[in-house]
């Protein structure tokens, strides 16, 4: 395959499931700002969001505050926004069309028509009874497009660096949100532990489509070291870390077998592997949670470029 080939289907698939991610952001910091606190109290929910998706500098050089409208559009519907819901889209129907041939039928359809639905939202127009919906259509466009991919491709190079860019975000965006929660949202008065910690902790779990199976595995009242564990070190759940590091492992293995080459990619993802295997979440709280997903963020950031230099440049 054309590394160019490999590149448009690699940032395709990521930029799905970047459009996806935004939308769960958003979606659970609307949930957010609907949670009752105490009158001394300010929270920063739109603040968590901007801080969440990774543009804090971007978005301050174009607005002063965060607030509910300018957060949403920068997120959602901004040209400026590279990584907005909007360019997420356009450019990863900008890539398939470039690939057409390497996507079957329904994958096709599923994005070209999502792209052709877009084309008529009007964000001016748009009230807050409208962002809901429009949420909720971009994850189920996220989720129709990653099932077709699923059922439809064959398992050959393409649908690997599909599933290897869709398994490289996801877990840029578990982690970043797990850091942001941790540290930014909960109210300078507001204890640990207590209902409001409650409630915003399971607004995140929501948000990853993670609340039912925390219930299942622990059977307990929500806690913050177990949400960590399972965000980070249970494969069972599809956007843990470890799961996700699961798959790249076994996707690039693929590769290399295919290709009859093993490089540093390779080598990068049994490194980060091996580490999510060997630690526990006691470990993980010791050396602390925002210097782990601040180094798992660079050492993610590192596999992206291994895979970029080895096979799509």
């Amino acid at each position: 395959m054309l590394s160019r080939t490999a590149d448009n289907l690699y940032w395709m698939a990521r930029l799905v499931e970047r459009a996806e991610s935004l939308s769960r952001i958003l979606d659970t910091t609307l949930r957010l700002t609907a949670t009752p606190v105490n009158a001394e109290d300010t929270t920063n929910e739109w603040e968590s969001a901007i801080a969440t998706a990774g543009c804090e500098d971007a978005f301050y050089n174009e607005h002063e505050d965060a607030t509910e409208q300018t957060v949403i559009n920068y997120l959602a519907f901004s040209r400026s926004n590279p990584s907005s819901i909007r360019n997420c889209i356009e450019n990863a129907r900008h890539n398939g069309r470039a690939v057409r041939t390497a996507l079957t039928t329904e994958m096709w359809d599923t994005i070209n028509g999502a792209w052709n639905e877009l084309q008529s939202v009007d964000e001016k127009r748009m009230s807050r009874n409208d962002i809901t919906p429009f949420l909720r259509w971009t994850q189920e466009f996220s989720l129709r497009f990653d099932g077709n991919s699923y059922r439809t491709m064959l398992r050959n190079d393409a649908y690997l660096f599909s599933r290897i860019g869709v398994n490289i975000e996801r877990a840029d965006n578990t982690s970043r949100l797990l850091d942001v929660k941790y540290h930014l949202l909960l109210p300078e008065h507001e204890p640990v532990g207590g209902p409001l910690d409650y409630l915003q902790w399971s607004a995140i779990l929501r948000s990853v489509s993670a609340l039912t199976a925390y219930h299942w595995v622990y059977r307990d009242n929500i806690r913050p070291w177990r949400i960590a564990d399972l965000l980070i070190l249970n494969d069972q759940l599809p956007r843990s870390l470890a799961s996700c590091y699961d798959n790249l492992g076994r996707y690039l293995d693929d590769l290399g077998r295919a290709y009859a080459q093993q490089g540093p990619a390779q080598r990068h993802s049994r490194s980060m592997r091996a580490r999510l295997t060997n630690l526990n979440i006691e470990q993980i709280f010791q050396g602390g949670l925002h210097e782990f997903i601040t180094d798992f963020l660079g050492n993610n950031n590192q596999m992206g470029f291994a895979i970029t230099k080895q096979y799509l440049s």
